[in-house]
């Protein structure tokens, strides 16, 4: 068994009983001056953060937010999302971040379900929550600026959406002190509800609470940084470096992060914290655009690039991108939904300088579970989503009898348990009692574990298909078609056959480089499996189907293979399919 342990780390961490303020706190000591947040020309320093974020959450209890109350967060990227998460939690409020290019219908939704009492939102999304928020009780709306990573066109106007419930940021924070209210915030209290994705089912509230945040933000912050967690003299929750930690890829007060990923996402909010934590500017960046997204890596000389398995298979298709300098990047690190083995081989020849590794976890789990190690001396398995984190525990356990575990290498459930898992979903005892058990949490993805407690997961447990018998496991067919060049992105689900169970469908992207026909894909695939594992039908599509975070809708792809072929026989493959592009119309291909 080798020793995948990063250098000069304990296996256990000592973990402040502090709610998320202190963190804030402490980086606004320690770090001062140093750029925070920087969105366009707008910059916030640590201490600017630290002050509009404490003169925001006087803004709140002025307003009559007290602890409790829920808090939504409708708003795109922008240096003010971090202003008013922090405010939230410094208020003792608790946050609901919202996709905010979610229709009305779906928005109201979840508003209702969190029971919001007041929403920040930005000018133009502003008209869709006013129609989805007509009969809730929402007592107050705020209406953050413009910014150059969230534009609007009519921002002046939108506080008259909302009559004597709209205000704006500038009059919320007017007169406030930028000191913190008095508030005692308690560790066990839920400092955020982190709706799920949706992409096997309507989206759940999980309860998250300050200490899970405050857990997974320090277990990711060291495991990046090669760091201690500790506090200062007034309590705020600092880093301490040890003497391996230039060894690491996110150095204390100097790294420059590039931020894409949602903040609503548990992905993105995760990587804002620890950023904070570490000392790191952050750069937002708005909607993607492939090219303008590698013109700031080397305008600002961006050290770490976190993202979804959709942005790396966007940047690896842009023309030209082994000619930019990217030598300045010293980590890549793919989370949100596994990614093939393919891409993340030519990361590492597109980032030459970079550790790139994968990260598992799930918004049931504040966010992040697994990581590979990002030390240079660290053991790297390409394909695997690393080993469990500080003081986390992995099981893989037979999905049938959930009590049983499973032999090293086998595949099962994944169930998990450490200080980052939440507290169960908001009003919804039975789920909770059936995913949240003694302490572990039922992930519902299927892996496994290799000798060096490496993970491997494999896909979700709904994805998974039974072919005569035989499971088959998506995520291994996925990985292959990758590996061809014709292939730019494919994802596999099963059609229902009455005679064998479930056959696989791939729904391939082509790669614009060359042609290819279904025939020569499953040929190409045939090889390399035994044969229960074929797939059986390719359909070739634009684009796949993806949530705001960047996760493939397998329920869309379920859904579209049903509609098309014979029930009845496996087919032989076809290149005439419908499928949603990103905006959900019908793409057809000859």
């Amino acid at each position: 068994m080798t020793d995948y342990w990063p250098a000069g780390l304990p296996r256990h961490l000592d973990y402040p009983d502090a709610p998320i303020g202190a963190v804030l706190a402490g980086s606004a000591r320690r770090y001062r001056d140093r750029a925070a947040v920087r969105d366009g020309d707008q910059v916030l320093t640590f201490t600017g953060l630290y002050e509009q974020a404490a003169a925001f959450a006087g803004g709140l209890r002025a307003h009559g937010i007290r602890q409790g109350d829920v808090v939504a967060l409708h708003l795109p990227n922008t240096l003010w999302f971090a202003v008013a998460y922090y405010g939230i939690t410094l208020a003792g409020a608790t946050a609901c971040p919202a996709n905010p290019a979610q229709p009305a219908k779906s928005l109201r939704a979840q508003l209702a379900d969190c029971s919001a009492a007041a929403v920040v939102t930005h000018p133009q999304p502003a008209p869709v929550l006013a129609e989805a928020i007509e009969g809730l009780p929402v007592r107050l709306v705020v209406i953050v600026p413009p910014s150059e990573s969230a534009p609007a066109d009519r921002p002046d106007d939108r506080a008259k959406l909302f009559g004597r419930a709209g205000t704006t940021l500038e009059a919320l924070v007017a007169g406030q002190s930028t000191h913190p209210p008095d508030v005692l915030v308690p560790t066990d209290s839920v400092a955020q509800y982190g709706y799920t994705g949706g992409t096997t089912g309507a989206p759940k509230g999980v309860r998250i609470l300050h200490r899970n945040i405050v857990g997974n933000t320090i277990q990711v912050a060291c495991w990046r940084s090669g760091a201690l967690p500790g506090l200062d003299s007034e309590g705020g929750v600092v880093l301490n470096p040890l003497e391996t930690s230039a060894d690491y890829a996110l150095p204390l007060g100097s790294c420059t992060a590039l931020c894409v990923s949602p903040l609503f996402h548990a992905l993105g909010l995760i990587s804002l914290n620890f950023f904070l934590l570490c000392g790191a500017t952050t750069i937002l960046s708005g909607r993607f655009d492939a090219q303008s997204y590698l013109e700031q890596v080397e305008r600002h000389r961006i050290t770490y690039i976190p993202g979804a398995p959709a942005l790396w298979h966007a940047l690896l298709a842009t023309p030209g991108i082994r000619t930019r300098d990217l030598s300045s990047v010293k980590a890549v690190v793919s989370g949100g939904a596994p990614i093939d083995a393919y891409a993340l081989e030519k990361l590492t020849e597109v980032f030459p300088n970079a550790a790139v590794i994968e990260g598992y976890g799930l918004t049931e789990a504040t966010a992040t579970v697994s990581s590979g190690p990002i030390a240079k001396a660290g053991l790297h398995k390409p394909g695997s989503q690393g080993v469990p984190l500080f003081d986390t525990e992995l099981e893989i356990r037979d999905p049938l009898h959930p009590g049983r575990k499973v032999p090293r290498g086998k595949r099962g459930e994944i169930w998990a348990r450490g200080p980052q898992v939440a507290s169960g979903y908001l009003g919804r005892p039975d789920e909770t009692a059936a995913q949240f058990v003694d302490g572990w949490l039922c992930t519902g993805d299927i892996g496994h574990l290799d000798e060096d407690g490496f993970l491997y997961v494999s896909g979700r447990s709904k994805d998974m298909l039974i072919y005569k018998g035989y499971n088959v496991y998506p995520r291994e067919l996925e990985d292959i078609l990758g590996g061809h060049p014709a292939v730019l992105q494919a994802s596999v689900v099963g059609r229902e056959v009455p005679a064998v169970g479930e056959i696989p469908v791939a729904f391939v992207v082509p790669a614009s480089e060359r042609g290819t026909s279904a025939e020569e894909l499953m040929e190409y695939v045939a090889e390399r499996v035994t044969p229960y594992k074929r797939i059986k039908e390719i359909r070739f599509v634009a684009a796949l189907p993806l949530s705001p975070a960047g996760k493939v809708l397998k329920s869309e792809l379920r859904r579209l293979a049903r509609t098309t072929g014979d029930p009845g026989e496996p087919l032989s493959g076809t290149q005439e399919t419908g499928t949603p592009d990103a905006a959900g119309k019908q793409v057809r291909h000859a």
